[in-house]
């Protein structure tokens, strides 16, 4: 790696000998040159191990920003994740279910049984007529915009890698240990139960708590009727954990997906499986791409006022392998920057999701070990999830 000292004083002392004692001049040259080394290592990046985290730290917006025309190397995907040509070209319609239905004795049944189908072979639903209102989902992701559009000052009091952090601001997927970086940066923090949270939640924008707040104590509401829907469609007890699901973990991910030189290279994401039982998204622009059981991908459609919904790796083993974790990716583009709001659902932090006894039997044999969220968390504080699956550590017979 060249240092700033180097790569300074190599150029400084032959201009030097060139001007033989011009000394204003020299000054002159060497303010600019010492600014030109800066640009210099802000693309050529210095050894993290050597550099301060603020020093070692350039977000995606940042790089953006600069008018980049192509990505440096580092956000270069392996030829075999790269986004284009993997879609599939199949009318495949992905399922929608309207939960106000839900409402209607005779309509019920049917929408117990979409809900269990789109589980079972993708793990994925969009819902609409789910009580949220419009307003408050534009206020959600206004705030979301406002918040990656501060100047970097503003933000980088919320930076760190530590995953178990309760509110952080980063970018990539784990920016210390990626191999390859992502076209992402991201704000996360807990949010269930809400107070005790918020007054670590970010005070700029000024409206973001108000807001934020408004939206999450509405997915939260919104994650226990859903939750009780799909546990009916596994013929469980609809108030099955009923009360460890209202007192359980929230952690809002919202994500900032810049535009990108060169899309076709890079993700925002990589292929993976969430930890939670659930996750519920929100996004304003298309982006959000699922993998159906045949490793086809599929683009999900931006419909107004609807909300995504994933089945993650702890329903997985909560169902005992009736419903698996769909594995997700987030492309990118090169014209809008795309905001996505993530929450995801599972049981409080110290408590473990284990598979329902009502669902292990001679046909259906135990096939998961416990997890939970902890688990998680120390789970990719050590290993890369692009490599490693964290539902593989948790099968018996993975």
């Amino acid at each position: 790696m060249v240092s700033s000292n180097s790569y300074t004083y190599s150029l400084y002392n032959k201009i030097s000998k060139l001007l033989k004692g011009k000394y204003n001049y020299i000054f002159i040259f060497s303010c600019y040159i010492n600014s030109e080394s800066k640009s210099y290592l802000k693309h050529n990046k210095m050894d993290k191990s050597s550099a301060t985290p603020n020093d070692s730290f350039t977000s995606a917006m940042t790089l953006t920003e600069e008018g980049l025309t192509c990505i440096p190397k580092r956000y270069i995907v392996p030829s075999s994740l790269h986004p284009n040509g993997t879609l599939s070209n199949s009318n495949t319609c992905l399922p929608i279910v309207d939960l106000s239905l839900l409402q209607h004795p005779l309509l019920r049944p049917q929408i117990i049984q979409q809900v269990h189908l789109a589980c079972k072979e993708l793990g994925f639903f969009q819902v609409v007529n789910h009580g949220i209102p419009l307003s408050v989902m534009k206020d959600a992701l206004d705030n979301a915009i406002e918040f990656f559009d501060l100047p970097s000052e503003e933000k980088m009091h919320l930076l760190s890698s530590n995953v178990h952090d309760p509110v952080r601001y980063s970018t990539s997927l784990n920016d210390d240990k990626d191999k390859v970086s992502f076209w992402r940066d991201f704000l996360k923090h807990y949010a269930n139960p809400i107070s005790n949270w918020i007054d670590l939640w970010p005070s700029n924008p000024t409206f973001y708590k108000e807001k934020m707040g408004n939206y999450t104590k509405a997915v939260q509401k919104l994650q226990e009727e859903i939750m009780e829907v799909i546990f009916e469609s596994l013929e469980l007890n609809p108030n099955y954990l009923h009360e460890d699901i209202a007192k359980g973990s929230q952690v809002i991910a919202v994500n900032c997906y810049p535009a990108c030189p060169e899309p076709d290279l890079a993700l925002g994401l990589p292929p993976h499986t969430d930890y939670s039982l659930l996750s519920i998204i929100l996004q304003n622009h298309q982006g959000l791409q699922i993998m159906d059981r045949d490793e086809k991908w599929h683009s999900v459609p931006v419909i107004e006022g609807s909300l995504i919904v994933l089945v993650g790796d702890h329903m997985e083993v909560l169902s005992n392998g009736r419903y698996k974790g769909v594995v997700h990716r987030a492309t990118v583009n090169s014209e809008k920057k795309r905001i996505s709001i993530a929450s995801l659902h599972s049981l409080a932090l110290g408590k473990k999701v284990r598979p329902a006894p009502e669902l292990v039997d001679e046909q259906h044999i135990l096939s998961y070990n416990e997890g939970g969220f902890s688990d998680f968390l120390d789970f990719i504080s050590g290993e890369d999830i692009v490599q490693v699956k964290y539902i593989d550590k948790l099968k018996i017979n993975p």
